[in-house]
């Protein structure tokens, strides 16, 4: 479980939030739903080491932690909205990079490793691709799959259904109730109240100021 109090974050003169509190509990799907403006992809970053965090609480399984515990205990998976997946580097080579050079992990655990969450979601044939070959469906699922390389207690999804089209939209939703059904934390950031409601346990709704 992650809870955040009195979290403030400023660009400068700007204010993004203010006295902010979250809570992510363990196994459930939140939703942050709201328009452009509102912070909705700033706390994202901000819990996956992105942006800094200027001040507040943190606690974690129910203890306080530093503020900046998320990013040197890579808490948080990032699912990018526009995938952010490197053009010169295959499917594998995209999702073994980061363990390799972040947690020492050996090239053949972390292919191992690759495989099987590629496996899983339905992607080993793409295993030696690179990314322009792959379907903007397929390009999520690898983005997923690289955010679970480290491990995290909690995958994040910026936008994801942003831009798709109705079938992949409905792709993206299986894959998250999918992860819903194993038990995995997640935390969507979506403007799409619809979508939301369909695979959430919790929403949250914030607005521009």
């Amino acid at each position: 479980m992650l809870e955040l109090k009195q979290i403030a974050k400023r660009f400068g003169q700007k204010q993004i939030f203010d006295d902010f509190n979250l809570l992510i509990a363990e196994g459930k799907t939140l939703a942050i739903v709201g328009q452009s403006g509102g912070g909705k992809t700033t706390l994202l970053r901000m819990l996956a080491g992105l942006e800094t965090i200027d001040s507040g609480e943190i606690f974690h399984n129910g203890q306080q932690v530093p503020l900046d515990y998320l990013t040197k205990n890579q808490l948080l998976g990032f699912v990018f909205q526009d995938f952010q997946l490197f053009p010169h580097l295959t499917v594998l080579d995209n999702l073994i990079l980061s363990p390799t050079k972040t947690q020492g992990m050996t090239k053949e655990a972390a292919s191992q490793k690759a495989k099987d969450l590629l496996t899983r979601l339905g992607l080993v044939q793409q295993i030696d691709l690179y990314p322009h070959a792959l379907s903007g469906g397929q390009k999520q699922r690898v983005a997923l799959a690289r955010a679970m390389m480290i491990d995290p207690e909690i995958i994040g999804y910026d936008e994801p259904t942003s831009a798709l089209d109705p079938e992949l939209r409905r792709d993206v939703e299986q894959l998250i109730l999918q992860n819903k059904a194993a038990g995995m934390t997640q935390l969507i950031i979506t403007h799409d109240l619809a979508f939301a409601e369909n695979i959430a346990d919790d929403i949250i709704q914030v607005y521009p100021k």
